[in-house]
């Protein structure tokens, strides 16, 4: 298809050759008809505080005002200081989603970062980019997101699951896995996840032998435990989010032995073995994991000092990298209004600009004339045409007589 992101790049190009016509003071780009002057800059956050995915609320908000503390520390976006985040509920549950993107279009803010699930930001985007408003999301993975028509203002810093299904499909090849089955949501993510594994193993030489989808609201997963274990297949891969560890729980009963299990970032969870077999935690041993992380321990520290009650930390750093991004987009644009910002955001972070590693660095490098090239927490992003990172950092995490645990991180870009 043709990109979404020239298209909208071409759009947002065409309101300031018109004299900024998208910026009325009917405030329907969602952030007024500022250029600099002053205004401020709004951050809403959609994440899941209740849900299926709760667990991953605090390292999406404490992320987010962690950077938005390091911009005030800096001076604040265009100087001026950015007020607290407007916080919205996902709840993992489409209208309640919508309901809560539409209270911040309503609100008026000047970029969304979320939602926290692949399923809420297809849900919600509609109504966020519809509003000319920017969205972008530390934890997005689904394929399909490439392909939805935003306008060009939808942006993520998780990487997409075409780079993580190759990651995984190395992960268990390179553990002598040659006959694999597939389990996973039947739904855009599991699916996507699903098609993308099972197309790289196949191309290392692996043979799939099942790929069954399952209801995520089901209350048993008997059908697909029972086409693993008729099949006997050497691995077995699981793309879920919480109701995953149920499936866990049958296909252990089932016989499938642990260090057989290969998992998700949806379960990436050092509390799991308690929520597979709270009388049994050890049952996990031996399950192998990946997901979207970031070789960072400097802002794991930082983090940690800043909210020292927080034990969760998956994509925190994708999330602080949102925030940052779009911070230095508005000083690029000198302007927080949406329609005018926009076009900046792939620029902050391309090659060929000098690489620059915090928004003080980087807004002072802009205000000097320079093109800069952001190298994000998370990693080096250098969006592409559609709002992707074109390069990421996985954690390959195991379960193990010391309990969940970090083997090693690879990285991997689009070039392979």
């Amino acid at each position: 298809m043709a990109s979404k992101r020239v298209l909208g790049l071409t759009a947002a190009t065409a309101a300031l050759v018109l004299g900024l016509t998208a910026c009325g003071s009917d405030g329907g780009d969602g952030g007024g008809d500022a250029s600099g002057g002053g205004e401020e800059f709004t951050f809403g956050v959609l994440y899941p505080q209740t849900g299926s995915l709760a667990f991953l609320g605090p390292p999406q908000i404490t992320a987010a005002q962690y950077a938005v503390q390091e911009i005030n520390d800096a001076g604040g976006i265009l100087g001026t200081e950015v007020p607290a985040i407007v916080e919205a509920d996902e709840a993992g549950d489409n209208a309640q989603a919508n309901e809560a993107a539409n209270a911040l279009v309503a609100d008026e803010v000047n970029a969304v970062i979320g939602a926290a699930a692949s399923g809420m930001t297809q849900a919600t985007y509609d109504t966020i980019t519809g509003a000319e408003i920017v969205q972008c999301s530390g934890s997005n993975t689904a394929a399909e997101l490439s392909e939805i028509e935003d306008g060009g203002y939808y942006f993520r810093t998780a990487p997409s699951d075409s780079l993580s299904s190759i990651v995984m499909a190395r992960t268990i090849a390179d553990a002598g896995h040659q006959n694999v089955a597939i389990v996973s949501r039947g739904d855009d993510y599991g699916r996507g996840y699903a098609d993308g594994l099972q197309a790289e193993l196949e191309s290392l030489g692996a043979q799939v032998t099942v790929n069954e989808t399952y209801d995520p609201e089901a209350t048993t997963f008997d059908s697909v435990v029972n086409a693993v274990s008729g099949d006997e297949p050497d691995a077995v891969a699981l793309i879920a989010f919480e109701e995953g560890a149920q499936v866990i729980a049958q296909l252990l009963e089932s016989g499938v032995a642990g260090d057989q299990l290969f998992i998700t970032d949806g379960l990436n969870d050092a509390a799991l073995g308690e929520t597979v077999n709270a009388d049994d935690p050890d049952s996990v041993n031996g399950i192998t994991g990946v997901a979207p992380s970031a070789d960072n321990p400097e802002f794991t520290e930082g983090l940690t000092a800043f909210n020292e009650d927080l034990d969760v930390f998956q994509f925190a750093p994708q999330v602080y990298d949102c925030v940052t991004a779009i911070a230095l987009a508005a000083e690029a644009a000198d302007s927080v209004a949406p329609s005018d910002y926009v076009a900046e955001l792939p620029n902050i972070s391309r090659p060929e600009g000098t690489e620059c590693g915090s928004f003080a660095e980087c807004r002072d490098l802009l205000a000097d004339g320079e093109e800069i090239n952001y190298q994000g927490v998370s990693g080096n992003i250098d969006f592409d045409d559609n709002g992707d990172p074109t390069a990421a950092t996985f954690e390959i995490f195991h379960f193990g007589d010391d309990g969940h645990e970090i083997l090693a991180y690879e990285e991997h870009s689009v070039e392979g």
